[in-house]
């Protein structure tokens, strides 16, 4: 028997949480003068959403789960004879994973159980797809080998190319220069970024946000075309933050694309909402698609 926790980075919702007997970590946010207020417990991400449209000079900061925080999810768990296997946000991001290992490091003399602590090299919504395959693959009678195994040929597979509204948030947690964030401004142009192997890339810019979705679109579909991948065979998932009406329409917009360039008939009923953890860098409008090798 074993339980799946997973840090707060994946951004499921309660509901599924609850659903299907997962445990969740949570991030903490520091927004104004609120401190370290539990993502998703004490600040719901609707209302975290709506504080940064009402307050765009205030820029919020999240704090990694603690030691304790991991000690006080994954002890109860060891107690009722359960192996873990604890899904962090990539370690290039956040202490997380550093915090579950030496959670599990105290633990590990006490219990005889397993403790299974991984480095994603994903966050946010595909983070969260990745948990998602886990829980199928747990519901059909998977062992926990078959997860880990699952996870060492496939986590290299995926990917997140997405857009952002403005680059104010990024300079505010010092990945671009201020500089280059006041001629983009200026001059409308919205980047186009890629998630892979644990870091981020810049894939170009373009102007107008318009076209930056549609070179989102572009780049996904050409990174199945230049490796030669077989698309039935990948899982995908819609993220965006405030406005889930322009997230379905690019949706399909994607769909579109996909059945005309490669000719293959897709649905992508997927369509989360990214959390705190990674807006806080990417401010209330990212957009974008994350895809994986299906379990």
């Amino acid at each position: 028997m074993f339980k799946i926790i997973t840090d707060g980075s994946c951004d499921l919702t309660s509901q599924y949480i609850q659903q299907h007997d997962l445990i969740n970590v949570p991030f903490s946010i520091s927004f104004g003068e609120e401190f370290n207020k539990k993502e998703g417990v004490e600040l719901k991400v609707a209302d975290f959403y709506r504080k940064m449209i009402a307050n765009p000079k205030v820029f919020p900061k999240t704090s990694t789960p603690s030691i304790g925080d991991y000690l006080t999810a994954m002890e109860p768990e060891l107690q009722r004879g359960f192996d873990l296997i604890v899904i962090c946000i990539t370690s290039k991001f956040s202490g997380s994973y550093n915090a579950a290992c030496n959670a599990r490091d105290m633990l590990a003399d006490k219990y005889a159980n397993r403790i299974e602590v991984i480095d994603s090299q994903v966050n946010t919504v595909l983070q969260g797809l990745v948990v998602k395959q886990l829980v199928k693959m747990r519901d059909s009678g998977k062992s926990l080998d078959e997860l880990l195994d699952y996870l060492d040929g496939s986590l290299d597979s995926g990917r997140i190319y997405f857009t952002i509204g403005s680059m104010d948030y990024l300079v505010a947690g010092g990945r671009v220069g201020r500089l280059s964030s006041i001629g983009a401004s200026l001059l409308s142009i919205k980047p186009i970024i890629c998630l892979k192997e644990g870091e981020i890339f810049n894939e170009g810019l373009k102007r107008g946000r318009k076209k930056a979705s549609g070179a989102v679109i572009e780049k996904t579909i050409s990174h199945f075309c230049e490796h030669n991948l077989n698309i039935g065979e990948y899982d995908f998932v819609i993220g965006y933050g405030y406005d889930r009406e322009e997230a379905e329409y690019f949706r399909d917009q994607l769909v579109d694309s996909i059945k005309t360039v490669l000719n293959f008939e897709i649905q992508i009923p997927e369509i989360e909402q990214i959390g705190a953890t990674i807006a806080v860098h990417t401010g209330p409008y990212p957009l974008g698609v994350a895809f994986i090798k299906k379990a």
